[in-house]
């Protein structure tokens, strides 16, 4: 097995072994982060160029969403060849060159892996099709024969996360199953031979150098047997918790546990992270006993609203959850999926305001931390594109999503006065704004008040304290209605989650907070404070 400098990388922090248990890993969008050669397109070229940016910053990771040969019928989520790298991004050696550099700053990188389904562009489809009914390739998905007169309703009353039915039907009339768009069908995890393809996949990425995968739809490999009828009409959500038969079922456990003993093949802690929508944080916890995979997002606190009942509540299920198979709990708040807080958080000063005590929330529990490219700038949703450059294909669905995927999705602003702001010398795939010179990083950097400097000091002084990060638990203050205060260690954390300044002991001297304190005994509105003491 070639030996890769991610071996030598730190493998513990805090009083845990294991780097990931309090990293803070950051998502790169790779189209929308860095153009290196005027496409308007992101690149592996430009991120890699940009990687000291992300060092300066303080985050542990990069996870890089899917950069892998794609028709990006779904923006790359489509995957037509999971060894080898989409021309738009660059190439294989690309890919190397990312790994190793990031390697010699420091961090870590963790591969995007889409195995519920990939694109029907893919050769084992192509080749399934050719072959037609009953043949070995079709067994690889769930194709079926239709019901009523000549077949010619779907197998089952299953929909389309992004609309309509999930299912599409061939020339020789049987249908094949996808959760998603007609472009991605879903592999058949039952099959051995998909069972031993990705666990090729997993070693190919691995031999390079990835430190780990953050598995696409981690809940959704295994179906209920038979397929068996939803039985109500209620349209699916991409990002929902209903109890569903091709969702959550607990067959998907035997497949990460399959995976985990790969990942332990390698030395450097390799990491498997799932993106697992489940109905509870109980459920979300079965994807994480000491066996299966390292850590899973947790999108029951990123649904949250922005209220200290709620937010106390989901935080102490999440750790509570998490302690019995002894993961650490991860703390997220923005995805290329969701709508980016600050928007999510009422919009404008508010927003800002809030989303930037939400980051000082976050930072602060123990477990670890995801941070989606441009929320430390403090970018807000783009909610006016114009229909003609929309790319998310849920927009286009009837009866589908909202489709507002696209406007979380906008390329960063680096530099300069005008777009496309430094992000590449060929304009950008979706517009930017024409107000974002002010939040770009060249705008922000060595400005005290500014959202990035706020993320900087922030993840600089998690760092530094033990008490920040490690950990499964926190102790609770006592505190006025619509405030959080708690304590790890020496460090105290107070956020204020009403609109209005509240009078109140303050715990010690600040550290840090997300807007200026002005008075000793009063926390403002909508701000987070850390405190020493």
């Amino acid at each position: 097995m070639t030996q890769h400098l991610a071996d030598a990388l730190p493998t513990t922090t805090g009083t845990q072994p294991g780097w990931w248990r309090e990293a803070v890993i950051y998502q790169v969008y790779p189209r929308s982060f860095a153009d290196s050669n005027g496409d308007g397109m992101g690149d592996l070229e430009g991120i890699r160029s940009r990687l000291p940016y992300l060092k300066e910053l303080g985050v542990d990771a990069v996870w890089l969403s899917p950069f892998y040969a794609s028709p990006q019928a779904d923006a790359g989520y489509d995957v037509a060849d999971y060894r080898a790298i989409d021309p738009m991004f660059g190439t294989l050696h690309d890919a190397d060159a990312v790994i190793r550099e990031a390697h010699a700053l420091g961090l870590r990188i963790i591969v995007d892996l889409v195995p519920n389904h990939c694109s029907d562009q893919h050769e084992w489809f192509k080749q399934a099709l050719r072959e037609g009914p009953g043949t070995p390739l079709r067994e690889r998905f769930h194709f079926r024969p239709g019901q009523g007169a000549y077949g010619s309703q779907p197998p089952n009353d299953w929909e389309s996360i992004f609309g309509g039915p999930a299912w599409t039907r061939v020339e020789d009339g049987e249908w094949y199953l996808h959760l998603f768009a007609p472009e991605q069908p879903d592999f058949n995890w039952e099959h051995p031979a998909v069972q031993d393809e990705f666990r090729s996949i997993l070693r190919f990425w691995l031999d390079l150098g990835a430190d780990g995968f953050r598995i696409d739809v981690a809940h959704g490999l295994v179906k209920a047997p038979g397929l068996p009828d939803l039985g109500r009409d209620e349209q699916l959500k991409l990002l929902g918790n209903q109890v569903l038969p091709f969702f959550d079922q607990d067959g998907v456990h035997e497949i990460y546990r399959s995976w985990r003993t790969v990942l332990d093949e390698y030395a450097g802690d390799r990491i498997g992270v799932a993106e697992a929508w489940t109905p509870s944080a109980d459920r979300t916890a079965l994807y994480l006993r000491p066996d299966e995979l390292h850590q899973a997002f947790n999108f029951h606190y990123l649904n949250t609203g922005w209220d200290a009942d709620a937010l106390r509540s989901a935080i102490d299920e999440s750790l509570d959850a998490m302690r019995p198979v002894g993961a650490p709990t991860t703390w997220v708040l923005s995805n290329h999926d969701v709508v980016r807080h600050v928007t999510r958080y009422g919009g404008g000063a508010q927003g800002l305001a809030r989303a930037r005590a939400a980051a000082l929330l976050m930072l602060a529990l123990p477990g670890s931390a995801y941070v989606y490219q441009g929320e430390e700038l403090g970018l807000p949703e783009v909610t006016d594109l114009p229909d003609a450059v929309r790319q998310d294909p849920s927009f286009f669905k009837a009866n589908g999503q909202d489709g507002l995927r696209d406007g979380c999705r906008v390329p960063i602003p680096w530099s300069g006065e005008e777009a496309p702001y430094g992000f590449g010398s060929g304009g950008s795939w979706l517009p930017q704004p024409a107000d974002w010179a002010g939040l770009s990083v060249e705008a922000q950097t060595g400005d005290p008040h500014s959202t990035l400097e706020l993320y900087r000091a922030a993840l600089r002084i998690r760092r530094e304290r033990d008490d920040l990060g490690a950990g499964d638990s926190v102790h609770w203050l006592e505190a006025p209605e619509g405030v959080l205060a708690f304590r790890r260690g020496a460090f105290t954390c107070t956020v204020n989650t009403t609109g209005e300044p509240v009078r109140m002991p303050l715990p010690g001297t600040a550290l840090l907070a997300s807007a200026e304190l002005t008075d000793a005994d009063v926390l403002p509105g909508d701000t987070a404070v850390w405190w020493q003491g």
